[in-house]
């Protein structure tokens, strides 16, 4: 462990100031000196077998800086004025109580199988083994099923969308 305590002792100002050049942040880079120098004392006696020291701390101190920082996100608080307005998603939402009448005017397999996977849940794999079908076939029952519930939809409860395909209004049924 000499050959650790000796290039962390030779190196530690340079890479601090790399860091913190770096983070803007001295809290930060002395926390990711810290892991810096466990990630070096986990390596034990394989640390001692690198050939050059600085160049691998600087790469270890480089590859865990950018997965810290892939994993910060930053936040910005929106403006009031951009928040969405609680009456599309009411809309949306009272739109449900068109699917009752219309999933009864489908065919019993369209029926089965958005009821079975879109409302109860389940996977397209079981339903599928369920019927009997290849899971191909049963994706394409199910994508047939939703396409002829939206123009259902559509038709039934005069769904009116807007400029971006969101439901804007529709007709109770």
């Amino acid at each position: 462990m000499n050959c650790l305590t000796t290039a962390w002792t030779t190196h530690e100002p340079e890479l601090r100031g790399w860091l913190r050049h770096r983070l803007g942040d001295v809290a930060q880079a002395d926390d990711l000196l810290q892991d810096l120098f466990l990630k070096a004392l986990r390596q034990g006696e394989r640390f001692c077998a690198v050939q050059n020291a600085r160049a691998w701390l600087f790469e270890v101190a480089r590859n865990t800086l950018a997965d810290r920082l892939r994993v910060a996100r930053d936040t910005v608080q929106l403006p009031e004025d951009l928040a969405a307005p609680t009456d599309e998603t009411d809309t949306v939402d009272t739109l449900t109580a068109c699917l009752p009448r219309v999933l009864s005017e489908l065919t019993v397999e369209d029926r089965e199988a958005i009821t079975l996977c879109d409302l109860e849940g389940m996977a397209q794999a079981d339903f599928a083994a369920a019927k009997g079908l290849r899971l191909s076939a049963a994706k394409s029952r199910l994508q047939r099923a939703r396409q002829r519930l939206k123009q259902r939809m559509t038709e039934g409860c005069q769904v009116q969308l807007d400029d971006v395909g969101r439901v804007s209004d529709f007709v109770p049924r």
